[in-house]
């Protein structure tokens, strides 16, 4: 009895939703096509008939997480009524909760060391994603896309090295500095 129409295609969003949260967690290296499909439900025989490889599957990862981190901070931006929307951005991306769940947090903190290592094809989809998240905080934070890319480097390299620490008020005290480096920057770019 043949699959039901569009079965092949929600199979690969499957994988690929898996493969996002293992890569958020884990990063490339240390995950395994088996465990990601795995996580999807599935049997790791069936990935070559999904996708070539698993840098081909990086690369729709790192597009689904990024789009699904962008679809998070505007629902986060959307419920702010007072203060500037980019203000309540920073203060959820450098927040505990987000340092904390990786599985469905942003991937550039968590790849960006391994993706400089990664094949032309990986690192030019993941440079597309960048420029996409950058585009993303500029309009929020309405300035240009130069000074968005400085904002948003201090948000990932903060949550970076609140990550890397053992100490949890080291951890912290990165989170509170970055949150306030970045609103600071926010409010003289804007000015």
């Amino acid at each position: 009895m043949p699959y039901p129409k569009g079965h092949k295609i929600k199979v690969r969003g499957k994988i690929v939703e898996s493969a996002a949260r293992a890569f958020r967690t884990n990063g490339i290296q240390d995950v395994s096509v088996p465990f990601i499909m795995k996580g999807a439900g599935l049997t790791h025989g069936g990935f070559y008939s999904h996708f070539d490889n698993k840098e081909q599957l990086v690369a729709e990862a790192c597009e689904y997480a990024i789009s699904d981190t962008i679809a998070l901070l505007q629902k986060v931006a959307d419920q702010e009524e007072q203060n500037p929307q980019i203000i309540t951005v920073i203060d959820y991306y450098l927040s505990p909760y987000h340092r904390d769940k990786t599985e469905m947090s942003c991937i550039f903190p968590a790849l960006s060391g391994e993706i400089s290592r990664s094949s032309e094809e990986v690192r030019q989809v993941f440079t597309h994603e960048l420029e996409r998240m950058i585009a993303f905080i500029s309009n929020l934070a309405d300035m240009d896309v130069s000074k968005g890319r400085a904002l948003f480097s201090t948000m990932v390299g903060s949550l970076v090295l609140a990550r890397s620490v053992s100490d949890p008020e080291l951890s912290d005290s990165f989170l509170a500095s970055g949150r306030l480096q970045a609103k600071e920057m926010v409010r003289s770019m804007q000015g």
